[in-house]
């Protein structure tokens, strides 16, 4: 392919109990709620994004929480790690931050020229906090939670699991990325400069027992593309290449098409425009229920169906109206 991403756009995972989700990735990982809205496909349930001050791509984590949603299951054929971006010496902090949120730890350890601390989310989602001397020039999101200077800066990387590796890495390459580094069974791939943000593993296991998306598991990994026209070429460049792909759907705050990495996972091209000030302003980003113009004439039935949720005040920015 022709087309190259410039990385990550977001990560998209099924939750279980959307307020304990809400509590976790707002008041323990001190991210910002950019977006409350629903599952297009499936409105009665909520679609939760995460992120900075203005949810731009590649700081994006979100969720569909389905109230008693099984447990998934970790394995082959899937994303089974999200890694996200701190300052370097920050998992000192970190670590003591979330033992006192009751959160257990991995102890930090060294991988390449970063360090790392692994935990899981209340599902059981596993997250890393990744630590690189390289300055990770993008801000924060400060809501007084977690101190600026450690807190997280976006999306660093995700692991893919896979049985093996030639397929899937002949289709990373035909996306732009390039082999950064090779550590036993671990591929590291970089999409643009290889900055945070950019990154994807590929962690080789064969044989190993594949992975159920339910609850605590990734559902899709979503690369970045500038704007439609480019999303447009190269949804035509994968079609032309066999691979089974849909047609580009309406997001709202972007436009999508999804297709499948040959070793099981759901990748999807996302588009940076229009982003979330769409339908709201910067101050009030997830502050209400937002639905798209098709789904509006059904609002009544949607809030019925949908459990409440309680945003802490820390999700508005400084001096907005609670």
């Amino acid at each position: 392919m022709t087309i190259a991403t410039s990385g990550l756009h977001h990560v998209t995972a099924i939750a279980g109990d959307p307020q304990r989700n809400a509590d976790f990735y707002l008041r323990t990982l001190g991210l910002r709620m950019v977006k409350t809205t629903v599952n297009f496909d499936d409105p009665g349930t909520y679609h939760l994004y995460y992120g900075d001050e203005a949810g731009r791509p590649g700081t994006l984590m979100t969720f569909f929480p389905f109230h008693g949603a099984p447990p998934g299951k970790h394995g082959n054929g899937q994303a089974t790690a999200t890694a996200f971006s701190v300052p370097e010496h920050s998992l000192g902090w970190w670590q003591r931050h979330l033992h006192e949120a009751g959160v257990h730890t991995e102890r930090a350890r060294s991988r390449e020229s970063e360090e790392v601390l692994t935990f899981r989310d209340p599902d059981g989602l596993v997250l890393s906090l990744v630590a690189h001397p390289q300055p990770d020039p993008r801000r924060p999101w400060d809501n007084g939670v977690v101190p600026a200077e450690h807190a997280v800066r976006g999306l660093h990387s995700v692991t893919l699991s896979v049985d093996s590796a030639e397929a899937t890495v002949e289709m990373l390459a035909g996306m732009g990325l390039s082999l950064l580094a090779e550590e036993g069974n671990r591929l590291r791939f970089a999409a643009a400069r290889g900055e945070p943000g950019s990154l994807v593993d590929v962690l080789v296991r064969p044989g190993a027992e594949r992975g159920l998306v339910a609850s605590g598991t990734v559902h899709h990994v979503a690369w970045r593309a500038p704007d439609e026209s480019t999303q447009a070429a190269w949804r035509s460049e994968l079609a032309e290449n066999g691979v089974s792909v849909t047609s580009i759907l309406d997001r709202q705050y972007f436009r999508s098409v999804y297709f499948r990495e040959p070793g099981g996972t759901l990748l999807e091209i996302a588009t940076d425009e229009p982003g979330f000030t769409a339908d709201e302003p910067l101050l009030e980003l997830g502050r209400a229920l937002k639905l798209p113009p098709w789904l509006e004439p059904n609002r009544e039935q949607i809030e019925a169906m949908l459990p409440r949720l309680e945003l802490p005040s820390e999700n508005n920015p400084r001096g907005a109206v609670s």
